[in-house]
């Protein structure tokens, strides 16, 4: 039958409507052919491009993978996409062969297929392919118009060709990708690819990249979670006219054709909610806010936090979260075991809820200790009952070891060798010295810092104490923790915690603390603790490459009966160490200067741990004690020039001559019979200045020369 005898057939009305059509069809291709668009240009006015440029905030890890999206105002999700970098190509293949075949070379409007769409119209008694180049199914999506009129397609042709003049064929493209309709408040390739397959498009087998192309098509009458069978039967036109079009071959569109359309709408990735919502709120400009996560580490954590709090309890939450050594990035952050368990106040992000931290604090008590210079990791300490006026400090056991190495008293985490070394160092510069590397510690109203804090008695977040302990395996310094990339390095220098031979001594004796069970050795330098009335169990551990710190507890503060640090909070540690899919680096090299020695060949002061004034001689004669300088104390030793350090007297009380003088572990010199000795300052900065007296006894203050 030919073109004449089937238009013949028809009624005149449909003939008509049919040749109606055709003409206009072929009119609009002369009227584009021909140029004549300037008049409309001026009436229409400029292109509402700004409006059709936003998009839904979406949050994306280090390497741009998407953690989070947030819908539009009006409840649609319009993802961003560039179509050299996450589409598939395809896809692209698909739909420029569907829709626009010469898009890359014609102006906005193509009149050989408008004058071809007309020409099947007639010939075959219905539309084949559309005449609608993709640039103007642009310009009908950045201004929709219900009406379908000559007056319409005119307007739109008018828009397609200042879209061309405006924006280059990659950024036309672009957004159509973006704006393209899917069903539903769905628009885009992105939010359509994400939802209906539970995936980015950068990878499309070929049954999806031929629905994909269909559904904008009629998207309302296709949408999978309402019309499955009519989006499949859209799809394998598709797959048929890209075999006439030989862009695909026989055999491959078969195979598509056999794939099932799924109805279920899958959710949109909920990755680090709680980072998201902080990042939300604090980057208020910017559609695509880049965050320092590993989206990869942080399902695996998540999951791990999930599991673990199912296995704890209903009422128990976790958070953990996991930083980069060396650059302070937060590579995974978990507020709570479940965002959306009202039950376990899964919202409240425990990162950053300020609760007690159990024995957490002690290594930095025993580091304070190594950097005056008063005990080694080799010295000996005394596990005994003791009182500090009203304050008796017991083990966790109700038990007393006696006599142990400090390196052996820090691992098992007795309580009483802390408590005596935080008295020798003093529980103010405890905290002064944790606020200078960035953790702040919160007290009760009123209250100053005491010894109790050594155990507990203070509130921190486990956001500062995984910062503070980071500093450790960076052998003192601390980088402020960093988990949105778009703060840059502002206020980030490294911040003082220890001394490099103080740091590195603390790791090394918290790589050999004995590890849960099942776990190997050696491996993690770790520190568990447990709040009174066993409100909060926590766990923090580091290698070489990153710290991870974990709490565990009920976010209300409520007490669980057993809730142990080290039963609780330390399996999910090495769980997450294990599971970061990394072996543990090892930690840095000893630093120059430390003293590797055992306890017989360590000097008679270092040898045993004595609080200050324990030693009261026979006779009258006292503690060897420092009078000047004070410990702690700063000191102006410039000369008159300004440049050159002057000599600093240091004065002895008590104490058995011959005294020898030691400045940052060097001898200088003897005390003389007035017992004083004048010094050389070695520099500005912090100097230790020890003196040791003929029965071994020795005194040590910390100073600061400016």
């Amino acid at each position: 039958m030919t073109a004449s005898d089937t238009i013949a057939t028809m009624t005149p009305r449909r003939r008509w409507r049919r040749v109606t059509l055709a003409v206009v069809i072929v009119a609009l291709a002369a009227v584009v052919a021909s140029g004549v668009v300037a008049s409309w240009v001026i009436s229409l006015g400029p292109l509402p491009l700004v409006k059709a440029r936003e998009v839904s905030t979406t949050v994306v890890d280090r390497n741009g993978k998407l953690l989070r999206a947030f819908a539009m105002a009006d409840g649609r999700w319009r993802l961003p996409v560039d179509a050299k970098t996450d589409v598939d190509p395809g896809y692209l293949n698909l739909l420029l062969g569907y829709e626009d075949q010469r898009f890359y070379s014609h102006g906005g409007v193509d009149p050989l297929a408008l004058g071809r769409a007309a020409l099947q119209l007639l010939t075959r008694g219905h539309i084949v392919s559309g005449g609608s180049t993709i640039t103007m199914q642009l310009a009908r999506l950045i201004e929709p118009r219900r009406q379908r009129s000559v007056y319409a397609k005119l307007h739109q042709v008018v828009r397609a060709l200042q879209l061309e003049h405006q924006l280059s064929k990659d950024e036309i493209l672009n957004l159509y990708l973006t704006l393209a309709p899917f069903g539903g408040n769905l628009e885009g390739i992105r939010a359509a690819s994400i939802a209906y397959f539970g995936k980015e498009p950068k990878r499309l087998s070929l049954a999806e990249s031929a629905l994909l192309v269909a559904l904008p098509q009629s998207p309302e009458h296709r949408r999978l979670d309402r019309h499955p069978a009519a989006a499949r039967a859209a799809r394998d036109r598709v797959l048929e006219r890209m075999v006439e079009e030989q862009r695909i071959s026989k055999e491959d569109a078969g195979q598509a054709r056999t794939v099932p359309v799924l109805r279920m709408r899958k959710p949109f990735p909920m990755l680090a909610p709680h980072s998201a919502d902080q990042a939300l709120a604090t980057i208020k400009d910017s559609s695509v806010i880049k965050l320092t996560l590993e989206s990869g580490l942080q399902r695996t954590l998540e999951t791990l936090a999930h599991d673990r709090a199912a296995a704890l309890g209903p009422d128990i939450s976790i958070g953990i979260l996991a930083v980069d050594n060396a650059s302070g990035d937060v590579l995974a952050h978990v507020g709570s075991a479940d965002y959306f368990d009202e039950r376990r106040a899964g919202q409240v992000d425990m990162t950053g809820a300020i609760r007690s931290p159990g024995s957490t604090l002690k290594p930095f008590i025993y580091g304070l200790a190594f950097e005056d210079g008063f005990v080694h990791p080799d010295s000996l300490i005394d596990d005994r009952p003791v009182r500090f006026g009203s304050y008796a400090p017991e083990n966790f056991d109700m038990t007393f070891q006696g006599t142990v190495p400090v390196r052996r008293a820090l691992q098992l985490s007795l309580n009483v060798p802390a408590i005596e070394l935080l008295d020798r160092v003093g529980a103010s510069r405890l905290s002064s010295r944790l606020k200078q590397a960035g953790a702040d510690l919160v007290l009760p109203k009123d209250e100053v810092p005491g010894l109790a804090m050594g155990l507990g008695g203070v509130g921190i977040t486990l956001h500062d104490l995984v910062q503070a302990y980071s500093g450790i395996p960076r052998l003192g310094s601390v980088i402020p923790l960093r988990e949105i990339e778009h703060t840059g390095a502002i206020g980030r220098e490294p911040l003082r915690l220890l001394d490099s031979v103080a740091a590195w001594q603390v790791g090394s004796v918290l790589l050999g603390t004995p590890p849960p069970e099942n776990a190997v050795r050696n491996r993690i330098a770790f520190k568990t603790g447990t709040s009174y009335g066993y409100r909060d169990a926590w766990s923090v551990g580091f290698d070489g490459r990153m710290t991870i710190g974990v709490w565990v507890g009920r976010p209300d503060g409520a007490p669980v009966p057993g809730l142990v640090g080290r039963v609780a909070a330390a399996p999910v540690l090495f769980d997450a160490f294990a599971r970061s899919g990394k072996l543990p680096a090892p930690l840095p090299n000893a630093p120059r200067g430390t003293l590797f020695a055992s306890n017989a060949k360590l000097p008679l002061p270092l040898r045993r741990f004595r609080p200050v004034g324990e030693l009261i001689r026979s006779g009258n004669e006292h503690a060897l004690h420092i009078q000047f300088p004070l410990n702690g104390s700063r000191i102006d030793a410039k000369g008159e020039d300004g440049v050159k350090f002057s000599a600093l007297p240091v004065k002895v009380a008590g104490g058995v001559l011959p005294m020898t003088m030691l400045v940052n572990g060097v001898a200088v010199g003897e005390i003389d019979g007035r017992r004083q000795r004048m010094i050389d300052p070695p520099g500005s900065g912090f100097v230790r200045l020890t003196v040791m007296d003929a029965t071994g006894t020795a005194d040590t203050v910390m100073v600061r020369i400016q």
